[in-house]
């Protein structure tokens, strides 16, 4: 690496505050050849992460992880900073069970300051270290990196207002790598920006504010001098929104020039203040195929990298379905919307969106927004549907209750990737919304267990209900089960030892539990209930009533579980059964690692319910 320091990339980690500029610039094009090679091989998120490295690599020049708090915004661009930090070796475990995860994780290196897998919320964490520092009497730097995607995000003004009046000492990384911030104004602009930004002005501005600390009268004349600078400055360039926050804006900065970015995180350091750095970085940088379509690699499967095509072509899944019904619905039904949070190829509403653009709306990584603008539209007359990942809907709990659930509003939630989600783990997994959405009065929960249900379950929900109505699916295709039994309870399998019940296309789980069952002798009697909110009791108590034994198994937290909610309901008629047992997630947050895995790891297989199925007959 330019005849200096050659960088192992293994167990260890690489010491890269002696490296020069070269050196860095050199490490810079090995890092981002190696992730690339990784994510080809293991899937994850591609663009985001070769767009920082130059910022990670940086970042790792001036301060020290293992003691200073990096807080990641969101998280999916940590992959350069996991090889940085001992765990080169290991990428190809990344998002594997058992494997590195995603997403920073303390548990997994101290490097990690913390978890992060949704949005807009690293300024708000890093404030509350550096005000923990400061009343704890340490000593360590604070930085913060967030995207501008998160800027679309309210609680990330909530975090930059409060730390730029907080004056506590941290940097707040702003990667800005597609939304303008604020416009330029012409070529004056542009020329200030870059001379404010060069070595030698920074450290002119740095000694003369020493200098007039020390001499007499000068902290007066600091101040006026100041004050002109500043008025000036604020009709010519971008930063005065930052600055009347409290920051010191330096910016904007090419992000992808890791000598300067070196420089100016040193100046920032030595600040000792609210700092915000505007870097400008291209999205998949370095990758042609994803910086041509950053979209598409914002997260990617497995794929070849001399074409950037999946190695798997994608099989049609919920999320499709999803959005071919709903451009269905909107053909019959001019007030059908369609609301996104900055999600709209991943809730599957491109085709929506492109057929139907004054009915489309994407409002940013803002979901309570998103929930409140819908309870808006719902109010005058409109029909809208919000499609939303299921752990981030948890996002708009207030807006639920608040704005939604109160006056009963006709709003309908598409809540995708419901359930075990697989290598995203513990930030994405949709495991708490059959409980919260529960706690609402008034709210309807459906749950399709195939994409023809999906289809029958969406137009129930949008033409035929009144109030606020989620239809939950999963992440991925249908299985064994490709019925449709519309929203009702049903009995998918007759028998008469023991009733399995079940709900979406956990179903298919249990249909395979019943026939290993079968081959043991025990005959399982499988019902799935295709609404579990407000829960109906006929189907499975007059099961429960021929059978005697009850397993109710779900990808769900104990706490107001649909097991629970039927075990009690059935106590409360004092329906006759002999042994409940209820399967689920437990209260844990689940890792990453694929479904099966996280199947197996939490006793929900098709032979770990085998067996819990026939401790439920021993001890009936």
């Amino acid at each position: 690496m330019g005849g200096g320091t050659i960088i192992h990339l293994d167990k260890t980690c690489p010491d890269l505050h002696g490296l020069t500029d070269r050196e860095a610039e050199a490490l810079c094009g090995q890092l981002r050849e190696e992730l690339i090679d990784t994510v080809s091989r293991t899937g994850g998120h591609l663009g985001s992460n070769l767009g920082a490295v130059e910022i990670t690599v940086a970042i790792h020049r001036v301060f020290d992880t293992s003691r200073d708090r990096v807080v990641f915004d969101v998280g999916h661009q940590c992959y350069i900073h996991k090889m940085l930090t001992g765990r080169a070796d290991r990428m190809d475990t990344l998002r594997t069970f058992g494997g590195l995860a995603g997403f920073p994780k303390p548990a997994e290196s101290i490097h990690d300051a913390f978890i992060a897998g949704h949005a807009s919320d690293s300024v708000s964490v890093a404030v509350g270290m550096a005000r923990a520092r400061t009343r704890m009497g340490e000593d360590y730097h604070v930085i913060a990196l967030i995207g501008d995607g998160a800027l679309t995000g309210g609680l990330a003004y909530e975090g930059l207002s409060d730390a730029g009046n907080s004056r506590e000492p941290l940097i707040v990384i702003l990667n800005d790598n597609g939304m303008s911030i604020t416009k330029n104004v012409g070529g004056v602009a542009q020329l200030l920006a870059r001379q404010r930004l060069k070595p030698q002005y920074l450290r002119f501005k740095k000694g003369y504010r020493k200098v007039m600390g020390v001499l007499p009268g000068g902290r007066h004349i600091y101040r006026v001098t100041h004050k002109v600078k500043t008025a000036i400055k604020g009709t010519l360039l971008p930063c005065s929104m930052f600055e009347d926050m409290g920051f010191t804006y330096l910016g904007p900065v090419d992000g992808h020039d890791v000598k300067h970015l070196t420089q100016l995180l040193q100046y920032a350091r030595d600040l000792r203040c609210p700092v915000l750095l505007h870097v400008r970085t291209v999205k998949g940088k370095g990758y042609s195929p994803a910086e041509r379509n950053p979209d598409r690699f914002h997260g990617v499967g497995k794929f070849c990298i001399e074409s950037g095509e999946p190695l798997r072509p994608s099989d049609r899944d919920f999320s499709k379905a999803f959005g071919e019904a709903m451009c269905e619905l909107a053909e019959e039904d001019p007030r059908v919307c369609a609301i996104s949070a900055a999600m709209v190829p991943g809730t599957g509403l491109t085709e929506f969106f492109r057929r139907y653009p004054e009915r489309s709306f994407d409002v940013g990584i803002a979901e309570g927004h998103a929930a409140a603008m819908a309870a808006g539209m719902a109010k005058q007359g409109m029909t809208p549907v919000f499609a939303v990942y299921s752990s981030f809907l948890q996002r708009s709990y207030d807006m639920l209750v608040h704005d939604v659930g109160i006056q009963r509003l006709h709003v309908v939630f598409g809540v995708d990737r419901s359930g075990l989600v697989g290598a995203d783990g513990e930030t994405h997994h949709g495991v708490f919304d059959q409980a919260f959405l529960d706690t609402i009065p008034g709210m309807t929960v459906l749950c399709p267990a195939s994409f023809r249900e999906l289809r029958t379950m969406l137009r129930h929900a949008v033409l035929q209900c009144d109030g606020p109505v989620a239809v939950r699916y999963p992440r991925g295709g249908e299985g064994r089960y490709r019925e449709d039994a519309g929203t009702a309870d049903v009995v998918l399998r007759q028998g008469s030892d023991i009733t399995l019940v079940g709900y979406g296309t956990f179903i298919n789980v249990l249909l395979d539990t019943a026939d290993r069952l079968a081959e043991k002798g025990i005959s399982a009697e499988v019902v799935k209930l295709g609404r579990i909110t407000p829960l109906q009791l006929e189907t499975a108590a007059a099961s429960v009533r021929r059978t005697g034994a009850l397993l109710a198994a779900e990808e769900s937290i104990s706490s107001n579980s649909v097991g629970r909610r039927l075990a009690a309901g059935l106590a409360l008629q004092g329906v006759p059964v002999k042994k409940i047992a209820l399967q689920d997630l437990g209260e844990r947050y689940v890792p990453h690692g694929s479904v099966e895995q996280l199947r197996e790891l939490c006793g929900l297989s098709a032979e770990d319910l085998t067996k819990r199925a026939e401790e439920v007959l021993r001890h009936a």
